[in-house]
């Protein structure tokens, strides 16, 4: 994808891309971490939740990368404007992606826990939630990517479904503990 406004040096504008192309990598991986944790837990497969588990270094490792070409492009680009919010952007969604990640392995780190036990009545709202929450990572990243404002926007307005899945799992789940 060529980016929305070309710079005089070409070079800023390959960085950028290799920047975007990063992070679009890193939420790849980590919805689909999200997914296989959620799988684990529900087929109670310990040993495809140590795979999850040890997965999680790569996002970890793309999280570094760029937190460092971030700091390169404003040590030796300075962008200025709208270069410098996408550039920060970046680095946020990087941080944010990178907890997503770490949810995925606590979720499957604690679905070998549970695994040694009896099995437990199943939270049937947990892989509509999931789903809900990997589709709102997904087309958040493709509307930074895409620099689409609108979709964006409906990310955003759609995050309150989100919202409403967790609020009816958690009441599900109290009521099973009670």
């Amino acid at each position: 994808m060529a980016p929305p406004h070309e710079h005089i040096v070409k070079s800023f504008d390959s960085e950028l891309e290799r920047l975007y192309g990063e992070i679009t990598r890193m939420g790849e991986i980590a919805t689909s971490q999200l997914d296989a944790a959620i799988d684990v837990m529900i087929r109670r497969d310990s040993k495809a939740a140590q795979r999850v588990v040890a997965n999680d270094e790569a996002i970890d490792a793309l999280e570094r990368e760029v937190s460092q070409d971030v700091l390169r492009l404003l040590a030796l680009r300075q962008p200025m404007a709208r270069d410098l919010r996408e550039v920060y952007s970046a680095l946020r969604i990087s941080s944010d992606i990178e907890r997503i990640g770490d949810y995925a392995t606590n979720i499957a780190k604690r679905s070998m826990v549970l695994n040694q036990g009896s099995p437990v009545a199943a939270a049937h709202g947990l892989p509509a939630l999931a789903k809900t929450a990997n589709a709102l990572v997904r087309d958040a990243l493709i509307a930074f990517r895409t620099r689409d404002d609108a979709l964006a926007l409906e990310v955003r307005n759609r995050d309150a479904e989100l919202d409403l899945q967790y609020t009816g799992l958690f009441r599900e789940l109290l009521t099973y503990m009670m």
